[in-house]
């Protein structure tokens, strides 16, 4: 007797509802319903889809073996799409006719789908949750009844799926907060920069189901994002400035940014992904901040798996930052830390000068390499002992001065002082400073000892043939400059005028006491300008600027010392006359020139001075100033590499003894105060002339012009000279063609 459709729709619905109230997870449940379904419809498949609403996708759940998988297709799409938009049933008897179809799940399964049914699943109040469908009727076609009983038996268990929905929901949320507590209790226990980057990168990639994740932690020296990845068996970092892409806006603007399709956005760098092979589909990026809300990075997640990130996902993605945030500043802090104590073993390892610290009842905690060498001891020979027992005999003085600072808590210093070791002496610069800790408690004493044993003997034997200065900087320089060299230097010669006439007339202790007067004067206008004291050749003066160490302005550092002996000199005199005493006038040639610098003499005793062409010159001009009645007189070599603006006069070209070619040559009038030189300008101006007529052989024409310039200031000797000269032309015409130059027969 056949079934009426009363009876059939009755059965269907007493079936599904006795099946649905015994299970209580939804994939007990949506089991239920595909198997009520395909019986009472008599179909060989069905499935139940349901809508997500964060995605706008329909879900199906799909058992394989012991595991469960989703089957994801948009909301809009397929047949399924088509009922849940429309939100009414659909029959398809052909389903390969129907352009709404989608083959390509018949193509991977194997199934060939002829027919379709599919309604949507409403609640009470209307609205669809889903969709339920099935598959191939096995005798005829669907009807008009199956439908109805479908569409039946789905308002009836909508209540029951949209609770086990919920009751899903909340139960997979209290499982990922118990999670997220988990992993962040783990993350906040590890102190490792380097394994906590790591560890927050895997459990963000895993807590929002992405293929990858980057965090980066802002660099406030650098102002750069860097984060730590792994490269084979080492740690490698990636940094970027914090202002730049995704990332540094995010961290600019200190909001999230969610990117469902990363290659429509004009922030997006694609440059990355060509140089990694990497497709980014969707990035989320939320900022890091810590409980004072300050920005310290960001987290980056690439690719959800099954669809773009959520607005669920950005609210976890801030929350595990923000419980995160404490434990990377700490694990940044102690990073830090690490590298400030590495950096400092290191530096103390690589410092030539010894450093030991004890601790506060005197015991020797650590010992740097330098330390161990002057000591003359192996670590293990001094490492863990006590003060006392290393520093005795002649080297009690040390625990005697680490005592002292240990209860005064004051620094103590002692230089060159004097240690032996296994029988040798070792002389050091002693310094003995308390450690304390920042609430100003004892922690012991650190003694540092600078080695100066090599450095004393070297000065020691410098100092015999340089200035003791110029030592100092030569040995500061850690270079050999003392070797034989060809070198570019400005040379300065001075000499007392008629020194034998006035040692004469003082007497040998007078001539001594003032030449030491006179030496000490002059030897310090040289030290002021960085120059090198040669040597003193009775009462001369030799010194050179540029070498051994070389200055951008040796010229105008040789210039201003002969300027600075003529106004000291002035002053020095200005004294003498007051008590008494006889003046001293001195004069000074400055030449510069490449000369041979070195070590010059024997074994026994040797010099560090210059020689050649250049030496010679300055020389002849200080010599040359007796002719001309000048007290400084430049070649003009060191003219033209001057810097600096002189007021001086150019007075000849002259051929020196042994020479063949003219040297131009300049008096320098600096050092004249204006009642020592009157109208100075006036006379300059008049010489100038005097001099082109001289050189023209108008000898008329140029007395003319010197005495003008003797009218200006009736005491300059230059004038003169000139005067005498071109008497005596007149009388003595030059043989030849005259070419103006001066040929000194006398040194």
């Amino acid at each position: 007797m056949p079934v009426s459709k009363d009876t059939r729709k009755a059965k269907a619905l007493e079936d599904i509802l006795r099946r649905v109230s015994v299970v209580e997870t939804l994939d007990e449940v949506l089991e239920q319903l595909v198997d009520v379904t395909t019986l009472h419809l008599e179909a060989e498949r069905g499935t139940i889809f349901l809508n997500d609403e964060e995605t706008s996708e329909l879900i199906a759940r799909v058992a394989q073996g012991s595991m469960r998988r989703e089957i994801r297709i948009l909301n809009n799409s397929g047949i399924a799409g088509s009922v849940f938009t429309m939100k009414q049933p659909l029959v398809v008897d052909d389903a390969q006719a129907d352009e709404r179809f989608n083959s390509a799940v018949d193509e991977q399964t194997g199934f060939v789908t002829r027919s379709i049914m599919a309604a949507p699943i409403r609640t009470v109040k209307g609205h669809v949750i889903g969709v339920a469908q099935v598959l191939n009727k096995r005798k005829g076609k669907f009807s008009k009844l199956d439908q109805e009983i479908l569409e039946a038996m789905m308002q009836q268990v909508a209540i029951a799926l949209r609770n086990a929905q919920t009751i899903e929901r909340v139960q997979k949320a209290r499982e990922q907060e118990r999670e997220f507590l988990d992993v962040v209790a783990e993350l906040t226990a590890e102190i490792d920069l380097n394994v906590l980057l790591q560890k927050v990168m895997s459990e963000a990639t895993s807590m929002l189901n992405a293929e990858r994740s980057t965090l980066f932690l802002n660099d406030d020296k650098t102002n750069e994002l860097f984060s730590r990845v792994a490269q084979g068996d080492d740690v490698g970092e990636i940094r970027l400035p914090n202002h730049l892409g995704i990332a540094g806006a995010v961290f600019t603007s200190q909001e999230s940014v969610n990117i469902p399709h990363a290659y429509a956005d004009l922030r997006f760098n694609p440059a990355f992904d060509k140089k990694t092979g990497f497709f980014t589909r969707s990035i989320l990026c939320v900022p890091v901040m810590n409980k004072r809300g300050k920005n310290i990075g960001v987290t980056q997640v690439l690719n959800k798996r099954g669809g773009p990130f959520t607005e669920e996902d950005e609210q976890r993605l801030k929350a595990f930052n923000s419980q995160v945030a404490i434990a990377l500043e700490n694990a940044k802090l102690f990073d830090d830390v690490q590298s400030i104590k590495n950096y400092n073993e290191s530096m103390l390892q690589s410092m030539s000068n010894g450093v030991l610290t004890l601790d506060e009842n005197g015991g020797i905690v650590t010992c740097n390499a330098a330390g161990l060498r002057i000591l003359k001891h192996r670590a293990e020979e001094i490492i863990g002992f006590k003060g006392p027992e290393i520093f005795t005999g002649p080297n009690r003085w040390i625990m005697e001065k680490v005592e002292r600072v240990s209860e005064t808590q004051e620094t103590d210093i002692s230089m060159d002082a004097e240690m032996e070791w296994r029988g040798q002496k070792v002389s050091t610069n002693f310094t003995a400073l308390p450690l304390v800790t920042g609430e100003n408690k004892a922690l012991g004493t650190l003694i540092m000892l600078e080695d100066i044993s090599a450095e004393k003997r070297v000065k020691s034997t410098m100092s015999r043939y340089m200035d003791p200065g110029l030592a100092d900087k030569l040995l500061e320089s850690g270079e050999d400059l003392l070797g034989g060299q060809n070198s570019k230097a400005t040379m300065l010669f001075t000499d007392i005028k008629s020194f034998t006439t006035l040692s004469e007339e003082l007497g040998p202790q007078a001539t001594v006491s003032l030449l030491n007067e006179y030496f000490t004067i002059m030897v310090e206008c040289v030290s002021q300008e960085g120059g090198m004291l040669d040597k003193y050749i009775g009462d001369a003066i030799m010194a050179e600027f540029g070498i051994p160490l070389p200055h951008d302005d040796d010229e105008d550092r040789a210039l201003r010392t002969g300027i600075a002996m003529q106004s000291q000199l002035g002053d020095w005199n200005a004294n003498r006359r007051a008590h008494g005493q006889p003046e001293v006038g001195m004069r000074v040639g400055i030449n510069t020139d490449v000369v041979v610098s070195g070590n010059i003499g024997s074994p026994k005793r040797m010099d560090y001075t210059v020689i050649g062409d250049g030496v010679n010159l300055a020389s002849r001009l200080e010599a040359a100033c007796k002719q001309y009645g000048a007290h400084i007189l430049i070649s003009e070599n060191t003219r033209s590499a001057l810097r600096g603006t002189y007021r001086m006069r150019e007075v000849d070209l002259l051929v020196v003894k042994g020479k063949t070619q003219p040297v131009p040559v300049f008096e320098v009038l600096d050092y004249y105060k204006d009642n020592e030189f009157p109208n100075m300008m006036d006379v300059m101006g008049h010489f100038q002339e005097g001099i082109n007529h001289f050189r023209a052989a108008e000898w008329d024409r140029a007395i003319t012009k010197f005495n003008e310039a003797l009218k200006a200031n009736p005491n300059d000797a230059c004038s003169k000279m000139y005067i005498e000269r071109c008497e005596h032309l007149k009388e003595a015409p030059p043989a030849g063609e005259w070419n103006g130059v001066w040929v000194m027969t006398t040194k």
